[in-house]
């Protein structure tokens, strides 16, 4: 029996990951999951945060308990399990060997960008919360492991052009794409977390990736925000570096 394909997309808050994973979930091939490790973290950290006591009724708070579902048969023994995974949930008493049998993949975006979209949903806001050094260690461990680097996709390349994106992104993670990725039926999804009615309106109405849109700049955030996006801008300054731009902008396969 063939072993299934495994992804795990790491990003932050507010990074156009829930778009990404109705791309993959789209997909005939693939079964996904939202954000599993948010149970574990909200009972390790204590965290307040929206629908807080929901997440913790519906999801397992044992990290353990977690992997084994990751690294378990596939829901409708799809050939793929894409994993929506936030950075800032992995705190360091989770496990994180599991990952070797995971594709490792990176969704980074500029965190103006993110501070501005976050802090219209949260008064509380942190660097630890927006996920960017988390982030960068991950990718530093992966990369490490692999001895080159993982693919890292940047969510404004994306937006500009989602065929060309996707098509560059399947191919590094080793997969066909599939057009299926590029529309989607509007609504919620039984996959989708018990924080979705916080945070996933704008991606119950979607249908497909939104068009590109001037992001936010510094001078748009207030002071507090700020001070959090110029902290992070440095790790995601090195994780762009390794974007796939070459890969899209040549619309050639991987290597």
């Amino acid at each position: 029996m063939t072993e299934p394909l495994r992804i795990a997309m790491w990003s932050g808050p507010r990074n156009l990951s829930t778009a990404l994973m109705r791309a993959f979930e789209n997909r005939r091939d693939a079964a996904v999951i939202d954000e599993p490790f948010y149970g574990a973290y909200l009972a390790m950290t204590g965290a307040r945060h929206p629908l807080r006591e929901r997440v913790l009724a519906t999801q397992s708070t044992d990290a353990a308990a977690v992997v084994e579902t990751l690294l378990g048969p596939v829901p409708g023994g799809r050939a793929i399990f894409y994993q929506k995974h936030m950075t800032h949930h992995m705190v360091a008493s989770i496990p994180r060997d599991w990952m070797a049998r995971c594709r490792n993949a990176f969704l980074i975006r500029a965190p103006e960008a993110v501070l501005a979209s976050y802090a219209a949903k949260r008064d509380r806001r942190s660097l630890e919360e927006i996920g960017f050094v988390t982030q960068w260690e991950l990718f530093e461990a992966e990369a490490a492991r692999l001895g080159a680097a993982p693919p890292v996709i940047e969510a404004s390349d994306i937006r500009a052009d989602p065929r060309r994106a996707l098509t560059a992104l399947c191919a590094a993670l080793g997969i066909p794409f599939d057009a299926a990725m590029l529309r989607w039926p509007p609504g919620s999804r039984p996959t989708d977390g018990a924080w979705a009615p916080a945070w996933y309106d704008a991606v119950e109405r979607s249908t497909g990736f939104a068009p590109p849109a001037a992001e936010a700049t510094m001078d748009d955030l207030d002071a507090a925000s700020r001070a959090i996006a110029q902290a992070a801008r440095p790790y995601y300054e090195r994780l762009a570096r390794y974007a796939l731009r070459s890969l899209i902008a040549s619309g050639s396969p991987a290597p």
